[in-house]
């Protein structure tokens, strides 16, 4: 099982982290160790003072596929759901002051949290998914599949380009504005299309 993770995909996010917009989708991966399955707390990593919270639309892969062409983009999604792409953000700012890649900043274990997969049984328009985040209560990202640079079936198609896609891999669709930090104690919630599918305390 692979994590593909689409980096600068909302306009938004990119402005408030002064990043450059990208002209292809940014893909970066998290291994197995970084799965953070349902209801199950996330700790708080000793060597990160910064941790930020990312909400993302998940895609799961229900068959392998290789050089998906963008009509046959539907036969390979069997689920999808909501995602948190936990980021040492501290930890990233040094690795990119320095030019070095920072997979440790977001690839570190039980950074990508995943909540309850919805089963997709038919095709799905995927450019009108509504999504929300809650810190203790309060709404702190609002997503819209809508507004992403690159949309489902292009992240689809151009991950196929280089890997083979595999039966369970996980694409995190990228993150909207209002990332920040998390603290011991705060209850992170998911929302997806009015269902909630994602329950994170953080320890």
């Amino acid at each position: 099982m692979k994590i593909f993770c689409i980096g600068r995909n909302y306009s938004a996010h990119i402005e408030e982290l002064k990043n450059e917009r990208p002209d292809r989708p940014l893909i970066f991966m998290k291994p197995a160790t970084a799965l953070l399955r349902e209801e199950k707390p996330f700790y708080i990593p000793e060597f990160s003072q910064n941790v930020h919270y990312e909400c993302e639309l998940v895609i799961r892969i229900g068959k392998h596929g290789k050089a998906i062409e963008p009509q046959f983009v539907d036969r390979y999604i069997d689920g999808y759901s909501l995602g948190i792409d936990f980021t040492a953000r501290d930890v990233q700012d040094q690795l990119k002051s320095k030019g070095h890649p920072w997979e440790i900043a977001k690839a570190f274990d039980y950074s990508a949290c995943i909540g309850t997969i919805l089963p997709v049984t038919e095709p799905k328009d995927w450019s009108q998914v509504q999504f929300q985040l809650l810190k203790n209560g309060d709404t702190v990202q609002e997503g819209d599949s809508a507004q992403m640079i690159f949309s489902v079936k292009e992240m689809i198609v151009y991950l196929s380009q280089f890997f083979t896609l595999q039966k369970g891999d996980l694409i995190f669709t990228g993150s909207p504005a209002g990332v920040a930090q998390v603290h011991p104690g705060d209850v992170l919630e998911g929302i997806l299309e009015g269902q909630k599918v994602l329950h994170c305390p953080i320890k």
